[in-house]
């Protein structure tokens, strides 16, 4: 059976070593629905979703965290919106053309990745990531090196299985109370963990890729979590961001058209206000639009 949107956590516990191993297929499609992305561009937010849900899952927050990408080449943009529940939300906005097999360097141009994390008590926190390599995955690899943290590794796949869009991936990551010894283990895990594919994440069982991956090695699997397509999008947010709206650009939308049609890039949901719905958004409106 297919771990189709589950996060898994295992550990070594011997060796002070962790890891995660996640398949996201089904979210993935969600992501894609009502967007026509380039395939290279599929790819990235795949790559973006998977990475999110990856890091997610190594910290410990109540809250919300958003991974984006920003440049000046063809796609400016790339974010995912997600929580601690693993609900993911994402879109990409594309401004050129992308050629097929273009690499992160080629989408992005100049760019970096900015990593927030917005508690639901607490400061919130902003990492900013310089984009390295080919991939998220090498990116991604390069902070942790960089700023020093726990030695951390992702391994990032995404593609097509049996014709549907596939996402799924794993990290390893040393524990603070590790030793030497844990270290040279983490850079062996590290090898095996490379040969995984992105259909066995999609299509067997954890247990057969943990077997497949560490039979010689003494695992520790947990209960899974769900991963899952949310949107947070209302249209009681739609409302609050016309409330802030210069008071003439919503009257001349509203001659002009009769109405406002908001729609949410993520999900493509249709809001549609008339006068009438808004007249009780603030007494301001209100009184110019009579």
């Amino acid at each position: 059976m297919a771990n189709q949107d589950l996060l898994h956590r295992f550990l070594f516990e011997q060796h002070s070593v962790r890891g995660e191993m996640i398949s996201v297929d089904e979210t993935f499609e969600h992501i894609l629905e009502n967007h026509d992305y380039p395939t290279a561009v599929k790819g990235l937010l795949g790559e973006l979703l998977v990475a999110t849900s990856l890091l997610t899952a190594t910290l410990k927050f109540d809250g919300d965290i958003t991974v984006q990408i920003q440049g000046d080449g063809p796609v400016n943009l790339a974010v995912i919106n997600g929580n601690n529940l693993q609900q993911m939300r994402g879109v990409a906005r594309v401004d050129g053309p992308v050629v097929a097999g273009s690499t992160l360097k080629q989408m992005i141009g100049n760019g970096f990745m900015v990593i927030t994390i917005t508690p639901n008590q607490g400061e919130r926190y902003q990492g900013i990531v310089a984009i390295e390599g080919d991939s998220i995955e090498e990116s991604i690899d390069a902070y942790f090196r960089q700023s020093e943290q726990l030695p951390t590794r992702l391994f990032i796949r995404v593609g097509e299985v049996d014709g549907k869009p596939s996402a799924g991936g794993m990290l390893l990551q040393v524990l603070p109370a590790a030793n030497e010894t844990s270290h040279d283990f983490f850079d062996h895990l590290v090898q095996l963990t490379a040969t995984i594919k992105g259909q066995e994440l999609s299509t067997l069982d954890v247990k057969e890729v943990l077997h497949r991956l560490y039979h010689e090695e003494d695992v520790t699997l947990y209960d899974p979590q769900s991963v899952e397509f949310r949107c947070t999008c209302s249209r009681e947010r739609c409302e609050s961001t016309l409330a802030t709206l210069p008071k003439e650009d919503v009257i001349d939308i509203l001659h002009k058209d009769g109405k406002i049609d908001m729609e949410c890039e993520f999900c493509g949901s249709h809001y549609v206000f008339i006068e009438s719905d808004l007249q009780g958004l603030n007494n301001e409106l209100n009184q110019q639009l009579h």
